[in-house]
């Protein structure tokens, strides 16, 4: 029997290998291109991994080992990259021994995110040795022992920007800084006041990154607050946050791509526009964290499991309006039951969120809504009462 493949050994592709043998599955394989399994928390050494799904407080490691445990009676493959998919889930995979092609019965993608990088940010001055990404920083760390700068500035304030600032307190090195364009930090307070007060790290917002300095490594980089331009010494450049989707194989493949998300449409069952073809956890979106991923794989190996699923010709679009950057799931269908979208918003914003259905709005609520911050809208059983388009506004 052809075997259920899963792309990704991450909180939501190993969340759905367990689910998908508990629920009777008896060849599940998992493609992961790293030589470990376990996704982004194997890096992630301090506390604070676990919490949503396990109801633990571990470290990142504690938590991979877990997940990789939970996924046993799975195959996985590491250092194994999905050089293209095809319809109906026809993998072309490049391993140690050779290339190979699968033809599975289903495949979940489950590939994650990455860190938009210093060149895509368009950030100026020299080439030093220095500036790395939050992921490099804490493998560099934790993996292989080295302190690669001792006063570097932090660029972002997402969740993973304090999780650097962990990583560095880790490793005795001080951050002479955080660096943050907007006028407050993107994760949620008092994370300012943790890194200011606790940390010893100042945070800088309404603040600009113009270039980085330096010959063979980094030495200093010039911001600008409110239109001032000045100097700050350091030694190292950790350029954290601004995700994107893993999304690379799909792009100019057989799946229908959301533009606002950056990661493949899917229905409310998590099936893509091919229905072979399912995808969890932040490939769908940036970003949430682990539990939320690991809650997405469980929820897309249920409907893996299901013996029927819904025709998709007769799904319903969902686009967002107003104040929405995107929603997700993009399709959902009228006797799928109570059905819960997702979506973000494009700036903070006091309002209504509203589902409309020609015009006439059956579901809203009142929300106070910042960027990066998820919302989310439930959908009663019975409130589908017909076919057209929906639209999900925030006004």
């Amino acid at each position: 029997m052809a075997p259920t493949v899963i792309i990704g050994a991450g909180p939501a592709g190993l969340t759905a290998a367990r689910a998908l043998i508990a629920g009777g599955v008896t060849d599940v394989t998992i493609l992961e291109r790293n030589p470990e399994a376990g996704g982004l928390p194997r890096f992630c050494g301090h506390l604070g991994w676990g919490f949503f799904d396990y109801h633990r407080i571990w470290s990142g490691p504690r938590y991979a080992r877990r997940l990789v445990e939970d996924a046993r009676g799975a195959t996985i493959r590491t250092n194994v990259s999905v050089t293209a998919l095809g319809p109906g889930g026809v993998l072309e995979i490049s391993t140690p021994q050779g290339r190979e092609t699968l033809t599975p019965r289903a495949v979940l993608l489950a590939a994650g995110i990455r860190e938009t990088s210093r060149a895509a940010r368009l950030i100026g001055g020299t080439r030093p040795w220095g500036v790395v990404s939050t992921g490099a920083f804490q493998e560099m760390v934790y993996a292989g022992g080295q302190m690669p700068f001792r006063r570097p500035v932090v660029i972002g304030t997402e969740l993973v920007s304090f999780s650097a600032l962990l990583t560095a307190r880790h490793a005795g090195i001080r951050p002479v800084a955080m660096i943050e364009e907007a006028a407050r930090i993107t994760a949620r307070r008092p994370g300012d006041l943790f890194a200011r007060h606790l940390l010893g790290v100042p945070v800088l917002t309404r603040t600009r990154l113009v270039s980085i300095e330096g010959t063979s490594r980094v030495d200093g980089v010039i911001v600008e607050e409110n239109g001032v331009e000045r100097r700050i010494d350091c030694d190292g450049v950790i350029v954290t946050g601004r995700f994107a989707p893993e999304a690379a194989l799909l792009r100019g493949g057989p799946l229908a791509l959301d533009p606002a998300t950056g990661g493949p449409q899917i229905d409310c069952f998590y099936r893509t526009s091919d229905p072979a073809i399912f995808a969890a956890g932040n490939v769908l979106r940036p970003v949430e964290h682990s539990g939320q991923a690991a809650a997405e794989g469980a929820a897309a190996a249920a409907a893996m499991l299901r013996d029927h699923l819904p025709a998709p010709a007769e799904a319903i679009p969902v686009t967002p309006a107003g104040a929405l950057r995107y929603a997700y799931p993009q399709h959902v269908f009228r006797d799928a039951g109570a059905i819960t979208l997702y979506a973000r918003a494009s700036q903070a914003h006091r309002g209504t969120l509203r589902l409309k259905a020609d015009g006439h709005t059956l579901v809203e609520r009142r929300i106070d809504a910042l960027p990066e911050r998820r919302i989310t809208l439930t959908i009663p059983e019975g409130a589908l009462t017909q076919t057209g388009r929906l639209e999900l506004e925030l006004a």
